[in-house]
């Protein structure tokens, strides 16, 4: 069975400031994740990029094993 969510090596960039270098994470359908980190990590942007608000300039994002997003392709 295919994750609920899964961001394979996600980056984006705002110019030439990287917000999200290379993130990669999983998620079982009825498990909880949890972003942490320092102000200024990315959590937000990586948030903005699952919830489709974004475009990632490299890496994939996948919904039940559906691609949703990556830099040929944005499902909002």
């Amino acid at each position: 069975m295919p994750y609920a969510l899964e961001c394979t090596d996600l980056t984006k960039r705002f110019g030439d400031t990287p917000a999200v270098r290379g993130a990669s994470l999983t998620a079982v359908a009825g498990h909880l994740v949890a972003l942490l980190g320092p102000s200024g990590c990315g959590k937000t942007t990586l948030l903005r990029l699952i919830a489709g608000f974004e475009k990632p300039d490299r890496g994939q994002i996948a919904i039940r094993g559906r691609p949703v997003a990556s830099p040929a392709l944005m499902i909002p």
